[in-house]
């Protein structure tokens, strides 16, 4: 039997000055991505979701809709091999003062949609590609 861990994290939007932006961050690795973390016992995907989203970026969300469910198995240290989900959704950023945490991040960004898919389809992670797309998709932003 495999061990199983669940994360959760988001697309966070919010209405700049300049209209609509879209929140990428920097990792440590110096990739494009989306905040995400484990869940901690005792919470829902949803609530994970939004601390993950606070603790990374400093930004305070709420979910407005889900994106997906992205699945995939690696091999543990310790526990072997572990069937990983991740949980994606749509966050509208309610406030909170942008700040990067540091041990994991090393920026957090805003940018306008084609900017955030510029950016967010080239040093990223694959499997965020598509996530990002479907973000936009459902704010109205068709990307190519």
């Amino acid at each position: 039997m495999a061990y199983k861990e669940i994360s959760a994290g988001g697309v966070v939007y919010r209405s700049g000055t300049q209209g609509l932006e879209i929140q990428l961050i920097i990792d440590r690795y110096g990739k494009i991505t989306l905040p995400k973390g484990k869940m901690e016992a005792g919470e829902t995907i949803e609530e994970t979701a939004l601390r993950e989203i606070r603790e990374e970026t400093g930004t305070i969300g709420r979910i407005t809709a889900p994106l997906d469910v992205i699945k995939y198995t690696y091999q543990h240290p310790v526990h072997g091999k572990v069937d990983k989900e991740v949980h994606y959704y749509l966050v509208e950023a309610a406030g909170g003062v942008t700040k990067a945490q540091e041990e994991e991040i090393n920026a957090v960004e805003w940018h306008d949609p084609a900017a955030a898919w510029s950016r967010g389809s080239g040093k990223a992670y694959a499997n965020n590609i598509n996530i990002l797309r479907k973000a936009l998709a459902l704010l109205g932003i068709e990307v190519y």
